[in-house]
């Protein structure tokens, strides 16, 4: 044995920075040389603002129906153990990105009682402090955190979905009896007519009848997804993102089908994208210019050809693509491109890569002006050799990406290791956690 080696000092296992406990510092999931050509650009680093994901592989939101409910507990819908270990073990399994579940920025605006949110203040609450932990704890394995600003309207005060197939249905009303809020379920538009599921007379078993917002009340909503932003920055959040998709209530504004108003957040499509614009606007001047703000919009609603849609219009790929041109000014960096979930009447056009091809139009659109929004896709990604084609740069085979980053979502709860294998099948060489380098 040399005894160079028997001399010289030991090396040290170095412990993360930022957390009151000992882990080795990590950063698995990034290609060991990320600039070569034979590097797919799904594990190359991709920059937006002050903030550099290590690979294109991004952890999107899920809710996880699994936060304290009770309205008396200081507890109420904060993150919890479950969170560090849910969120967290993507982070030492690779991914580049992970989001939270979609935070509600006020109690109503939860979609579930048990849904978490993000409306307490200052960093003594329950809320900032499990977004706290869950953000150190994936800056320890080398990822960065997302945060989803949600709020949920007129699908709100429904019980978690397990309790609802119990039952044999896919949604179940929360009343007060398990902390649900049936008289402050709010929508741009309210009454009978816009339960979620269309059931009139109020004998829905699965939604409550929404009420409508005041303005003032918007201008409230406004306000506190800024005060949302601005907690979760403080509390170490890196990436944000608008939750503007799936019915939920911005979407809902977004629509002619759900917004029937007759002020200035309805009727033009200026006046019912005006919520969507103000909250950009009012988070953008909160937060670090560093910070990325990400958009996830639903590119189409999927009921063109139906008899509401017919009658009232509806949001489709020629509103998405009209609404390309507000994003640079409102400080969006990232355009997540999902599809559906505000009618009932809703025909999906599936097919393996449906909302593939909705985000590569897109990002032809964006290119097109020559504008700089990137652009995510996001659905039925499951397989390595798909997620770098979506994503496949110019050099790898002269061909136009569909997309910048690719969001999955059920997969990682089937195969947490996603990105280690999606690493091994694509022949990259990346790093891993220290404490799996024996397998």
């Amino acid at each position: 044995m040399s005894t160079d080696l028997l001399t010289a000092p030991s090396p040290a296992n170095i412990g993360a920075e930022g957390i009151p406990y000992f882990t080795p510092t990590n950063n698995p999931g990034a290609a060991l040389d990320p600039t070569s050509k034979s590097t797919p650009t799904l594990f190359r680093p991709l920059t937006i603002r002050g903030v550099t994901l290590k690979n294109r592989i991004i952890v999107a939101p899920m809710c996880m129906y699994s936060a304290a409910a009770d309205p008396t507990s200081p507890s109420i819908s904060a993150l919890t153990d479950y969170h560090i270990a849910h969120l967290g073990h993507f982070a030492l399994k690779g991914a580049s990105l992970i989001f939270t579940e979609a935070l509600a920025v006020s109690p109503n605006g939860r979609i579930s009682p048990n849904d978490a949110g993000l409306w307490q203040t200052g960093p003594d609450s329950e809320q900032f402090k499990g977004l706290k932990r869950v953000a150190d704890f994936v800056h320890s394995q080398g990822g960065k955190l997302g945060v989803q600003l949600h709020h949920s309207g007129r699908k709100g005060s429904t019980v978690a979905p397990w309790l609802a197939a119990a039952k044999g249905v896919r949604s179940l009303k929360a009343d007060e009896g398990v902390f649900g809020w049936p008289s402050n379920v709010v929508g741009p538009s309210g009454g009978e007519e816009n339960i979620w599921d269309g059931v009139a007379g109020g004998v829905s078993s699965s939604y409550w009848a929404p009420r409508e917002l005041s303005t003032a009340e918007i201008e409230d909503i406004v306000r506190a997804f800024a005060h949302s932003a601005e907690v979760a920055v403080q509390a170490g959040v890196d990436v944000l993102e608008i939750h503007a998709a799936h019915g939920y209530l911005i979407h809902e504004f977004l629509s002619p089908v759900t917004n029937y108003r007759q002020d200035k957040y309805g009727g033009s499509f200026e006046n019912r994208t005006r919520i969507l614009r103000e909250i950009a606007s009012a988070i953008r001047s909160v937060i670090p210019e560093s910070t990325p703000l990400f958009l996830r919009i639903s590119a189409t609603e999927w009921i063109e050809e139906s008899a509401i849609a017919e009658e009232r219009g509806s949001w489709d790929m020629k509103s998405s693509i009209e609404l390309l041109k507000y994003l640079p000014e409102l400080g969006i960096d990232f355009l997540d491109v999902s599809s559906g979930g505000n009618h009932r009447d809703q025909k999906f056009q599936f097919f393996s890569d449906y909302q593939v091809e909705l985000a590569g139009q897109l990002r032809k659109e964006i290119k097109a002006a020559g504008a700089k929004t990137l652009v995510g896709a996001v659905g039925f990604i499951t397989e390595a050799e798909a997620a770098a084609h979506i994503v496949k740069g110019a050099d790898e085979e002269g061909e136009e990406p569909r997309a910048d980053a690719v969001l999955i979502a059920r997969q990682f709860l089937r195969e947490p290791e996603w990105v280690l294998n999606a690493a091994r099948k694509l022949g990259v060489e990346i790093e891993h956690p220290h404490q799996f380098s024996r397998a």
